[in-house]
């Protein structure tokens, strides 16, 4: 079996398309489609469902795909290990949610691409959900997630601490009005936003009822539409600072058991620590008690 055979096959199901995923392997879409059926024959077994849109991977194709990212990068991981010698080289691509990038990630970015220029550090932004499954496929060496994470594969770490707060209008006065509002919006990143779940877990048990939430991929949006009255959110109490600054939102803290999430740095058990994975890490490490959230006076209740 090709290994290069079970590159196509990843690329094909990730796209669906045969055309999409030549494209990327700078390949033409005829060897695509040889080599999927070759691997096909070898295998015994249908991997993909042709259609008019493109195609979509059989039951047997989802599950040795697991299986093949791991391999691949696997082999990638001994390319690297037996070159991984001197100063921290090479690519590092990395996951982390909006909110952690925005408010604890800048600055520990711009220090390690000026201390390991030699580097190529890439940062994909996401929910918890679509970060912990990039990471466990492979697809990233390590992401920012908010805990708690339960998953064999993964080695955690907690890096940060932060406080949520609720955050409305200005014109929203406490906590204990929710429950007159009716069919209350919240203004939420997409479906797999940790924040988004605890807000639900949050109104849930205050027994708000809620409309349907309204889904957002800016922080600038969600805080946009806050503003404006058309609903509430949850979001760590720094990140909002600014806006609360110039009067556009009020903030309204919550109990120490509810309004305090770890932000957790994940990665494979099984995968390689490079030298510049551990040089991130090590200033990661050391940078945390250095970026302090800033202070906000509790909101008007």
């Amino acid at each position: 079996m090709d290994v290069s055979d079970l590159v196509i096959f990843e690329a094909v199901s990730r796209h669906g398309s045969m055309n999409r995923a030549a494209a990327e392997l700078n390949t033409v879409q005829s060897n695509v489609t040889a080599r999927i059926r070759a691997l096909e024959d070898e295998l015994g077994v249908s991997l993909f469902h042709r259609h008019a849109r493109g195609v979509s991977t059989t039951p047997s194709g989802r599950r040795i795909l697991p299986l093949v990212a791991r391999l691949t990068k696997l082999l990638a991981d001994v390319r690297t290990a037996a070159r991984d010698d001197g100063a921290p080289h090479g690519s590092l691509h990395l996951g982390s949610l909006e909110t952690t990038t925005a408010l604890r990630l800048s600055p520990l970015l711009t220090q390690f691409a000026r201390t390991y220029p030699e580097v190529r550090l890439a940062v994909t932004t996401g929910t918890t959900r679509k970060l912990l499954d990039d990471v466990i496929n492979c697809r990233l060496e390590g992401a920012f997630v908010a805990g708690p994470v339960t998953h064999p594969d993964l080695h955690q770490e907690t890096v940060f601490t932060e406080e949520l707060v609720l955050v409305t209008s200005r014109q929203f006065r406490g906590l204990d009005g929710l429950k007159a509002i009716a069919d209350l919006k919240t203004i939420v990143f997409q479906a797999g936003c940790s924040y988004r779940q605890r807000l639900d877990s949050l109104l849930a048990d205050m027994g708000v009822i809620t409309a349907k939430p309204l889904e957002f991929g800016s922080l600038e949006a969600i805080i946009s539409c806050v503003s404006a009255g058309i609903g509430v959110t949850l979001l760590p109490k720094g990140i909002v600072e600014p806006a609360w600054q110039a009067g556009r939102i009020a903030v309204h803290e919550l109990p120490s058991n509810a309004g305090h999430v770890a932000t957790l740095f994940v990665r494979r058990h099984d995968g390689f620590v490079s030298s510049a994975m551990t040089a991130f890490l090590q200033l990661t490490r050391s940078r945390a008690n250095e970026l302090p959230l800033a202070s906000l006076e509790p909101a008007a209740v």
